[in-house]
């Protein structure tokens, strides 16, 4: 691919030009000029330039004078290639920069869902699970899982629409909040985000220890019984955490690939895990006598041999219930029994989990909830379990909620995926349902199998310090203890490897200042400062040594980040930015909304203090980042406020133009009156109503011609009729009458002034001068009707705003009518992506929904076709519109006689038009005829030659172009043939004609030996011919032909206006209902969210 044409990144300045979007560079410019501008001599035998002009050849003619400014389509997708779908990196603007390795591109199963499951399947499952079903009982159990398993597929489900709304660079769900509800918004909750992931694997990494010490391997502890010392055991994690955090910081500085290839081997291990649990629980149907607990009246005991179990004097139990001889009360009024741990689906146990068994701080676990049997009552414990912490639902849901929480997972490394709008819908979905359903199942297999006592021992202290689940498990317990090791240590390694790439997205973003030296990346592209920084945040979380201290405060980090993401889609869906078209269809804003509230509730149920502490530090960085470039303005009042408040806005819009995704019509219609100052369009109105669908600015102006000391009532008339037809019409929006002496300064005002500060239009709707023809003739000494249109052309144009020209308008669909077929967007050049962007605001529509869109695109005989309709489709596959598209070849034919015969005519009419101008009523039934015999259609494929400047004489008989065709079948077919590419056989000759040598017929024509065409003109000429006869065959039944508007003639002269108008016709001759778009010199769509 040629380097001539470069793609800026997406976060440069929103008010670029087409220039730096798909133009070329200096050196390409004069390449291409002098393509355009050959040295004379280089010409064929019929005045053309003898080398094809491969940037816009005669093809294409009509458009030449705009093709440095709006490139091709052919050329604007060719440099598609040069496209990324992820951030730049800091030293892509240095040429000289060591250009780093690229990442490693990962698809669905690798880079989402096996990440999600890992993380969702960490520490929680294996050593809280159990401990959360018996505390809270089967039916709330189950209500907690489902309520955080809901909370995290709706969060899915808004994040799924917001990821594919474009290309999802690095940086995941910090690069969705920040682009969806600003900087301010996107830092906060970003860095929030980044510091609960980090915290994360501070939680993953004491768990891993936490298994391994208790479970695996107590005799590694280092501090003594960890079992009589609770310090001991938090000291033993902290010293092992920082031992196993700097392995796994190694392993992750290694790169990517490594810790991908260690999640497959992980995951097998986590999947054996589960499906062992699955297996030993249906194994152990009829219950096994495994695990045995001693039970002391109701209350259950710990580190007791099963076989000591018993009240026999001198025994184990006497010794320790009755020191000094004297008996504790409890001991000596109750009996001491064994009952079997593991009871089975089939014994019933079920029922007696149903209900919750929620304690305070050192009541003991009992069966019941009897004070007598849970009340310590003031006296010694012994050895009887109890709380070591209140519990409540609420609670419960704030501990567990961290084991859902790893649905970001994969969004979180999207600048590593192939292709994130596919990979992290369908990843992250899958693994929530997934996960879910075992979370679910669990939940009531645990409280089918497992005595009610023994699920609340949350360490196992009662069976001798064992793991619950895994002695569940068939075949051996070293399944689950391996495997929920490994799933912790997986857990672990992908939340270090997400957490230094999202601090490394925001300080890309230079949001936050003292984050800078974080946004480079090693020679291997790996976020290497990043990673020593998330691994000094987690020494501090490991430092605090208990999972329980850590899992609420993970909650609220989470929980805001959640909430972030499903406000940030509400808003999108019911704002319908333009920008907004997601891939992914299956959302709904009331979901988002029920997602948020599920977030918020969560948070202030679990702790209503943690849950203030993550707002304040979000609402703290986002004050800093706003205090940055932000102005405050307080009122008095409500009034007040409010007037500050539009003044801020204000002011905030006028910093600068939006960015391309922020960019949406804000349109000016420019509307008719008639002689009783009522619009002569209505129909305008109800395009613009259709167009804008009660979104973003309009604003319908008229011009009343006259002295405004004189028409003041007039003007106030006009304008209320103006608003009653936007009321009928439903369109919202500002109405304004302007009186002035002519009618095109009053329009040239309106374009220049209209708006306020950055609430101004950007979108300009002119009607078509019907009947231009007419009044050009009709008023041959006056200005012609044609001449307001051009200025206002000319003026808008110099606004730098969009323009759009409804041809056919009484053809157009009320707002009332619904509408299908086609709407066909001929691309001829690229003008910004304006003609993409208005049929899918249509579309939002009711009228127009039920219309599909077609593209169709001109290739030039030099252009590869198929490749431009791959890339067509994937640059729409990116802009996430759905259109058919079709690529149609134009072959390099010469310029027919018919072509010749029609610009021939024109300039006659011209210079007759010319010389009548100051006897008007004299010649006008001359002009009127020579204007019907311009409006006869004459077509051969017989070729014609330029007259050279300066020759005398008249055109020879081979130059002569033929007569109009009379018959009509002949016409048909001639048109058939052209629309084929074919050559269509001269006409039959008439008898009464006289026939050259070659067979053409000749028929004088008064002055035509004085008429020269210009070759410009024949070749604008030839190019809306052509592309006429092209969009007609494939366009004559489409609701709506939407095509470019050429750029109007530089130059004033009264001819050279009125071929603009003459070519125009051409290029819309047989259309019914036609919007030509030109742009307004900036980006108006993106592919990035």
């Amino acid at each position: 691919m040629s380097e001539r044409f470069k793609v800026t990144k997406f976060d440069e300045p929103s008010g670029k030009t087409y220039k730096n979007y798909g133009a070329t560079s200096a050196e390409s410019d004069v390449e291409l000029k002098g393509k355009l501008l050959p040295d004379s001599g280089d010409n064929d035998e019929h005045g053309l330039p003898a080398q094809k002009d491969k940037g816009c050849d005669t093809n294409l003619y009509l458009y030449h004078e705009e093709i440095e400014d709006r490139p091709r389509a052919a050329t604007f997708l060719s440099s598609l290639a040069d496209y990324s779908n992820t951030i730049p990196t800091a030293s892509a603007a240095d040429p000289d920069a060591v250009k780093p390795a690229p990442p490693a591109r990962m698809g669905t199963l690798i880079g989402v869902y096996l990440p999600c499951i890992q993380n969702i399947f960490g520490v929680i499952l294996f050593i809280r699970l159990t401990w959360v079903v018996g505390t809270a009982g089967a039916i709330q159990g189950f209500l907690i899982v489902l309520t955080c398993c809901c909370t995290t597929m709706l969060t899915a489900i808004s994040m799924s629409a917001i990821a594919t709304n474009g290309v999802v660079p690095a940086g995941g769900s910090y690069f969705m909040i920040g682009r969806s509800l600003g900087p301010e918004c996107g830092g906060a909750v970003g860095m929030l985000f980044y510091t609960g992931t980090t915290l994360a694997a501070a939680m993953y990494i004491v768990g891993a220890v936490e298994i391994v010490l208790t479970y695996m391997a107590p005799w590694l502890s280092i501090f003594g019984d960890f079992t009589k010392d609770p310090e001991a055991m938090y000291n033993n994690f902290r010293v092992y955490g920082t031992g196993l955090l700097l392995v796994m910081g190694m392993v992750v500085f290694v790169g990517v690939k490594f810790v991908n290839k260690f999640a497959t081997i992980a995951l097998a291990c986590v999947i054996l895990s589960i499906t062992a649990v699955y297996a030993g629980i249906f194994v152990n149907f009829n219950g096994n006598s495994n695990l045995q607990m001693c039970i002391l009246g109701k209350r259950l005991l710990k580190d007791i041999h099963i076989s000591n179990c018993t009240k026999a004097p001198k025994g184990e139990l006497e010794q320790l219930f009755c020191p000094n001889k004297t008996c504790d009360p409890y001991y000596a009024a109750h009996n001491v029994s064994i009952v079997q741990g593991i009871k089975g689906l089939s014994s019933g146990v079920f029922f007696d989990n149903l209900q919750d068994s929620f304690l305070q701080l050192g009541q003991y676990i009992a069966y019941g909830k009897e004070p007598d049997d849970i009340e310590q009552m003031e006296r010694p414990t012994y050895n009887q379990v109890y709380a070591d912490l209140t519990t409540t639902f609420t609670i419960l849901i704030g501990i567990f909620f961290p084991s859902v929480t790893g649905i970001m997972a994969g969004s979180n490394r999207s600048g590593d995926l192939a292709d994130a709008q596919k990979s992290i819908p369908i990843g992250t979905i899958c693994a929530i349902l997934t996960t879910s359903v075992v979370y679910l199942s669990c939940v009531l297999l645990f409280a089918g199998t497992v005595d009610n006592l023994l699920l609340r021992d949350k360490f196992g202290q009662s069976i001798g310090g064992k793991l619950v689940v895994a002695n569940m498990a068939w075949p051996n317990q070293w399944v689950i203890l391996v495997g929920s090791f490994l799933s912790t240590l997986g857990a672990g390694l992908q939340s270090l490897t997400g957490a230094p790439r999202l601090l490394q997205a925001i300080a890309k973003d230079e949001i936050i200042p003292f984050l800078a030296p974080f946004a480079v990346s090693s020679s291997r592209g790996e976020p290497t400062r990043a990673l020593l920084l998330t691994m000094a945040i987690c020494q501090c979380g490991i430092l605090l040594g208990n999972v329980d201290i850590l899992a609420p405060l993970l909650s609220m980090f989470f929980l805001m980040c959640y909430g972030f993401v499903n406000l940030a889609c509400a808003l999108q869906t019911l704002l319908k930015t333009p920008n907004w078209r997601p891939r992914f269809k299956y959302y709904h804003w009331s979901l988002s909304l029920a997602g948020l509230t599920l977030c918020i509730s969560i948070m202030f149920m679990t702790s209503w203090f943690y849950a203030l502490i993550a707002m304040g530090m979000a609402g703290l960085i986002y004050k800093y980042i706003e205090y940055r470039g932000a102005e405050k303005e307080w009122g008095d009042g409500l009034r007040g406020l409010a007037l500050s408040a539009a003044r801020y806005s204000l002011l905030r819009l006028e910093q600068g133009p939006p960015h391309t995704k922020n960019w949406r019509p804000q349109v000016l219609v420019l509307a008719k009156l008639n002689n009783e100052l009522q619009p002569t369009y209505r129909k305008m109105l109800a395009f613009a109503s259709q167009l804008k669908a009660g979104k973003g600015l309009t604003v319908c102006v008229s011009v009343v011609p006259g002295d405004f000391t004189r028409r003041a009532g007039e003007a106030s008339t006009a304008r209320q009729n103006l608003r009653k037809c936007m009321d009928e019409e439903k369109l919202k929006g500002f109405v304004d009458v302007l009186v002035t002496p002519t009618i095109s300064d009053g329009l040239s005002h309106f374009v220049q002034t209209c708006g306020l500060g950055g609430l101004k239009p950007n979108t300009v709707i002119v009607g078509w001068p019907y009947g231009w023809r007419h009044s050009e003739e009709l008023e041959a000494s006056s200005l012609p009707k044609w001449h307001g249109f051009l200025h206002t052309v000319r003026a808008v144009t110099a606004a730098r705003m969009a323009m759009l020209v409804p041809k056919g308008i009484n053809f157009f669909p009320d707002s009332t009518e619904k509408i299908s077929g086609n709407i066909d967007i001929w691309w001829i050049v690229h003008d910004g992506g304006m003609l993409m962007l208005l049929p899918f605001l249509l579309k939002q529509h009711r009228t127009w929904k039920n219309c599909k869109m077609r593209i169709f695109t001109v290739a030039q005989m030099e252009d590869n076709s198929i490749q431009m309709k791959k890339d067509l489709k994937m640059f729409l596959y990116q802009l996430r519109i759905e259109a058919e598209v079709e690529v149609v070849e134009m072959t390099d034919s010469d310029i027919s006689a018919y072509t010749y015969e029609r610009t021939l005519m024109m300039e006659q009419r011209n210079q007759m038009l010319r010389e009548l101008r100051l006897n008007k009523k004299e010649t006008l039934g001359m002009v009127q005829a020579i204007v019907d015999h311009h409006h006869a259609d004459v077509k051969t494929a017989s070729k014609v030659r330029f007259a050279e400047p300066g020759s005398g004489g008249g055109e020879t008989a081979d130059d002569a172009p033929s007569p109009p065709l009379t018959d009509t079948d002949d016409k048909d077919k001639d048109k058939d043939d052209k629309c084929e590419g074919g050559n269509s056989p001269p006409p039959e000759p008439e008898k009464h004609k006289e026939n050259n040598p070659n067979g053409d017929a000749i028929k004088p024509k008064p002055n035509m030996s004085d008429i020269t065409p210009d070759e410009g003109t024949v070749r604008r000429m030839h190019t809306a011919v052509k592309l006429n006869e092209v969009i007609v065959t494939r366009s004559h039944d489409a609701q709506l032909v939407i095509l470019n508007l050429p750029g109007p003639p530089r130059d004033t002269k009264f001819e050279r206006e009125s071929n603009y108008m003459e070519f125009l016709e051409v290029l819309t001759e047989g259309l019914e209902k036609v919007l030509m778009v030109r742009g307004g010199g900036r980006e108006v769509i993106t592919i990035y969210s």
